[in-house]
């Protein structure tokens, strides 16, 4: 199974303000664990980014004058997630952006099948707080290299944020690749089976009668 974990950053909140998307980061996971395969540009949205935006993600317009147009990556793009479920943290935000640069080149909007997290996480934690920062927190993991919100950084850790809401084991500390970890099951397999003991019809007897007469003393 190919999933894609998702995440972009952008000039601000919303689309109808006119706000395009500055980065897209990917990580692709396979059964689960990231593999080497991802996505990730910068591009020059075409307008300012906003004081707030600037905040988060620390991206100026001079910074991002000379990257890639839309345009000019958005083949790539949609052939990195083509007919791979998308994981996607408030996934209305991110999806809405995205729809809206597809929109601008006149192509169709996405029809991946999406996991939100942020749902997930609601439903799994009611009246807690679930953003990537605090669900970090409750799982232990390291979100120290998150000064400020940058996509594949954010995508390594809703990778590990994930695995933990499905509740799923991470295969490895460290996120090894899918090759390597099979060929190490393969080495390590091991096979398992029970013996099945039928009993004898002597004790099958007595086990009748055990049943017709101590459990009914126990119980009446």
């Amino acid at each position: 199974m190919k999933e894609i974990i998702l995440d972009t950053e952008t000039t601000g909140l919303s689309v109808k303000d006119g706000h395009r998307i500055v980065e897209i980061g990917c990580i692709e996971l396979v059964d689960l664990i990231p593999s080497k395969n991802r996505f990730h540009c910068y591009l020059n949205p075409g307008r300012k980014v906003s004081e707030k935006a600037l905040e988060v993600h620390g991206y100026t317009d001079e910074f991002l004058s000379d990257k890639q147009k839309f345009e000019e990556v958005v083949d790539n793009f949609l052939s990195f997630i083509k007919d791979k479920r998308l994981i996607i943290h408030n996934a209305e935000f991110d999806l809405s952006h995205l729809n809206n640069e597809l929109k601008i080149l006149g192509k169709e909007a996405l029809n991946n099948e999406i996991i939100d997290t942020l749902a997930l996480a609601r439903d799994k934690f009611p009246g807690l707080s679930t953003n990537l920062d605090s669900l970090c927190k409750r799982y232990r993991i390291d979100n120290s290299k998150r000064t400020q919100h940058t996509a594949l950084i954010d995508c390594d850790l809703l990778a590990k944020v994930y695995i933990n809401l499905i509740d799923q084991k991470e295969p490895t500390l460290n996120f090894q690749s899918n090759i390597d970890l099979t060929s190490e099951r393969k080495e390590n397999k091991i096979s398992y089976f029970k013996k099945v003991v039928h009993p004898t019809a002597e004790e099958a007897k007595d086990h009748s009668r055990y049943l017709k007469t101590s459990l009914k003393r126990n119980f009446f």
